[in-house]
């Protein structure tokens, strides 16, 4: 087994054996059913912490030639598939992360050089007797090896979309690795599967389409791998039983991200840490995502403030995902922020009624916290005042109470204070 090329199962097993796994194989049902189709090529995006990398890590582990993945797989529910021995451990398989790659380079020249000559390495060491046209040419490298051996390649690439996220501004950058990744995948006899993962869907440049043959899978639309974003509630429920949490009190800090078959999906790894530790709380880190959040509602495009507070309160706001270009800098209006919130796992969506809202209490920690440390100085002393006002409460000092009351009251905010609305607003800011 190589590093690059057929890495074998080490990876998964390690995540088998820990505490918790939450059995998710059966994706693999819709990837076997796409392999050597025109719907081999596969992008799934989804937030941090949702198990991007452990499905790459199965499918790595399934695919792989050189190991022997049977008895891993075997209590899973892809084993009870009538295909699953046709697929496993069949192909030559490349797993790429492309996050690693870019850390060890110094800008998208030296990523590719980078890329190129470590699986060409593989590919030689591998098949030694091959005889190859152009030992420097990755692409044509894969070929030869397939005209030789007739096994064909399934290529997984992790942190797809780290160029986008690190290179935000820099266009050549991102259409060089755009048009690298079409060179070596596009319309390619020796590839059989592709299955990218990454926060953000595939960037759109007009009429560059370097990665028009790909379907998309993201959180606003999963399509058929809905209930493979994060956990479902039978899943989070058999994990509560096991840990003796409290399913409701779990699903109104980790639930909240609703598809149009699956209505109920959990933060994955919220959840397990959860379980792991037996204590509610808050377990997102403080990641470029939180500083991305609080960058971004400063912003306050078209009044993306005002209804960044109606959504603290509970309400929901339209959007318009359509403008959307897939990046983190292109902003013409409010729907783009909000939509770039949604593949972040900051907002929920719903496709029926086209609107946004925050989806669970762990999230809407996140909004306050941001808030807390923005430019928002008037949100922010609200935020205290509420606070404030229900530690009164808790103490029964009825003045403090009363006057807390009165001052909001009077407290000139998007909302006024004379209404069951904004007095929503103000319970969910205690809350």
């Amino acid at each position: 087994m190589g590093t690059y090329l057929n890495p074998g199962a080490e990876q998964f097993e390690e995540i088998v054996r820990s505490e918790i796994y939450v059995d998710k194989t059966g994706l693999l049902r819709y990837t076997n059913s796409v392999v050597n189709t025109m719907q081999k090529y596969i992008c799934v995006s989804r937030p941090r912490r949702f198990g991007k990398s452990v499905t790459a890590a199965m499918l790595v582990a399934y695919y792989s030639r050189e190991c022997d993945s049977r008895k891993l797989f075997s209590s899973f529910a892809i084993a009870e598939a009538n295909d699953f021995e046709k697929y496993l451990n069949r192909y030559d398989t490349i797993f790429l992360n492309m996050q690693e790659f870019l850390s060890r380079s110094k800008d998208i020249h030296g990523l590719i050089k980078r890329v190129r000559n470590i699986v060409i390495r593989d590919l030689k060491n591998h098949y030694p007797d091959v005889d190859y046209y152009d030992d420097t040419d990755m692409s044509g490298c894969m070929q030869d090896v397939y005209v030789s051996t007739r096994c064909p390649f399934v290529v997984i690439i992790d942190e797809w979309d780290c160029i986008f996220r690190e290179y935000k501004w820099d266009r050549e950058a991102q259409e060089m690795y755009l048009d690298f990744l079409r060179d070596l995948l596009k319309d390619k006899s020796y590839i059989h599967l592709v299955y990218m993962t990454g926060i953000l869907p595939i960037k759109k440049y007009g009429t560059h389409s370097a990665l028009n043959m790909f379907d998309e899978f993201s959180m606003i639309d999963p399509g058929p791998l809905a209930e493979y974003v994060g956990f479902t509630e039978k899943e989070v429920e058999d994990l509560c039983e096991r840990y003796s949490m409290d399913p409701e009190e779990v699903k109104e800090w980790y639930d909240g991200y609703s598809f149009e078959n699956v209505p109920s999906v959990y933060s994955p790894r919220s959840v397990v840490n959860c379980m792991r530790f037996r204590k509610i709380g808050n377990y997102w880190n403080q990641t470029e995502t939180f500083e991305a959040l609080q960058m971004y509602i400063d912003m306050n495009y078209e009044g993306l403030k005002d209804d960044v507070l109606s959504m603290m309160a509970g309400e929901r706001v339209p959007v318009n995902t359509g403008s959307f270009t897939n990046d983190m800098v292109t902003f013409r209006t409010e729907d783009d922020v909000l939509t770039l919130l949604i593949h972040l796992g900051y907002l929920g969506y719903d496709p029926g009624e086209r609107c946004v809202f925050i989806p669970n209490s762990e999230v809407r920690a996140e909004y306050i916290n941001a808030v807390s440390v923005s430019d928002w100085g008037e949100v922010s002393r609200a935020l205290k005042d509420s606070a404030d006002t229900l530690n009164a409460v808790w103490q029964k000092k009825e003045a403090q109470v009363a006057e807390g009351i009165r001052e909001a009251h009077f407290e000139t905010s998007h909302i006024q204070y004379n209404d069951e609305n904004a007095l929503s607003y103000t319970i969910s800011l205690w809350n």
